[in-house]
């Protein structure tokens, strides 16, 4: 039987996997409480946020089906013609850079207004009905295998009921009470209300926005840049570079499957709170040993420079792993040769590689940065 519509929030587990989920939650927080102490103290952490940001970016449209990799992109990321998947994951990569400076420097809140406007940025010249970009659909559209209604695993909400559910996950994101939360609850059931912890509420916000599915093409991505602009909301870091798309991606079948499982008029939460959660804990590891490597690998690049130009050159391959010398000498403010004189040092000690194929305009690579980025 196919699942239809959802409930809308607060969602409820029974008392029993509630202690489940809670165990997981006090797990995760603390390795996260480990990676932003790392993160503080990191000596590129601005690189790695641009780094990861953009690595999540990737991650986010390969769940979608791009075949791009983090080093495709980094290779492509500054050409003027893309093909439309370097596209996509450029669009990814300025809407959720976007929303992160309208929360985070703009003190915006996360309305249907500023969603509307992500999605914008999401679908502009991309693959999708980028016609209706930025609005809410006015048709029924589906999940499933193939464009067939009568095959779907799930139909969401009609088009007109999508007002009513954004304003109540709207009202729940921003931790505001709202008559729509005013339910009959039973004993045997543990509810998680618009105060919940910031890990719950963004796993509860990015379920119920993937359920309600308010446009027609885009939801995914949005959903996950959703996950974000609520980790930057709630603080759950000391910086924005939270970004779990990448677990997701390794288990792309179960991560639908566990959404699916929140969906229809009995719906089963905890299979998909303790999936994120316990996706969340592996991605702040992963995120910690991606520091480790990098911090590392920069410190050891440091002692091998001779000069303080030299070691800003270094640095700057941090944040430019893949980059041309006239790149690099605009974003150091340094004379194009000067650039050109440090990289080529740095590719004597084998710290980069250059592209030697080119006698113009040649590229130098941080091979290990991108190694550890995408590890």
């Amino acid at each position: 039987m196919v699942l239809k519509g959802i409930i809308k929030l607060p969602i409820s587990v029974s008392k029993e996997k509630s202690i489940e989920i809670y165990k997981q939650l006090a797990k995760t927080n603390l390795v996260i409480g480990k990676m932003d102490a790392h993160i503080n103290r990191s000596l590129v952490n601005d690189s790695l946020l641009s780094l990861l940001s953009f690595n999540e970016s990737v991650q986010s449209t390969r769940i979608e089906g791009t075949q791009v990799t983090f080093h495709d992109f980094m290779e492509n990321k500054n050409k003027k013609e893309m093909d439309w998947q370097n596209k996509e994951v450029s669009n990814y990569h300025e809407a959720l850079m976007y929303g992160v400076d309208q929360i985070q420097n703009h003190h915006m809140p996360i309305s249907t207004r500023l969603l509307r406007r992500i999605h914008s940025i999401l679908m502009e010249d991309a693959r999708g009905t980028s016609s209706a970009s930025g609005e809410f659909r006015k048709i029924q559209n589906f999940i499933g295998p193939n464009n067939k209604i009568e095959d779907a695993v799930y139909i969401p909400i009609p088009p007109n009921e999508i007002n009513s559910y954004m304003e109540n996950l709207e009202f729940f994101i921003n931790g505001e009470n709202h008559y729509s939360f005013d339910i009959d609850k039973k004993d045997s059931e543990e509810y998680f209300p618009y105060d919940a912890s910031p890990l719950l509420k963004m796993a509860i916000a990015h379920a119920q926005f993937e359920s309600i599915h308010p446009f027609l093409d885009g939801n995914g991505r949005l959903g996950r840049i959703l996950l974000v602009l609520v980790s930057v909301k709630e603080s759950l870091v000391s910086s924005p570079i939270f970004f779990v798309s990448e677990e997701l991606e390794k288990e792309r079948i179960r991560y639908y499957n566990s959404l699916n499982s929140t969906r229809g008029q009995k719906p089963d939460w905890s299979t998909w709170l303790l999936f994120f959660l316990q996706a969340s804990e592996r991605m702040a590891n992963n995120i910690i040993q991606k520091l480790l490597s990098a911090e590392q690998l920069a410190t050891t690049g440091m002692d091998n420079c001779e000069t303080d130009m030299q070691k800003n050159i270094w640095l700057a391959t941090f944040t430019n792993p893949i980059a041309t010398a006239k790149e690099i000498s605009s974003f150091l403010n340094i004379h194009p040769a000067t650039a050109k004189r440090g990289l080529d040092f740095l590719v004597t000690k084998n710290m980069l590689d250059r592209d030697d194929s080119k006698k113009r305009n040649q590229k130098y690579y941080n091979y290990d940065l991108i190694r550890a980025i995408q590890n």
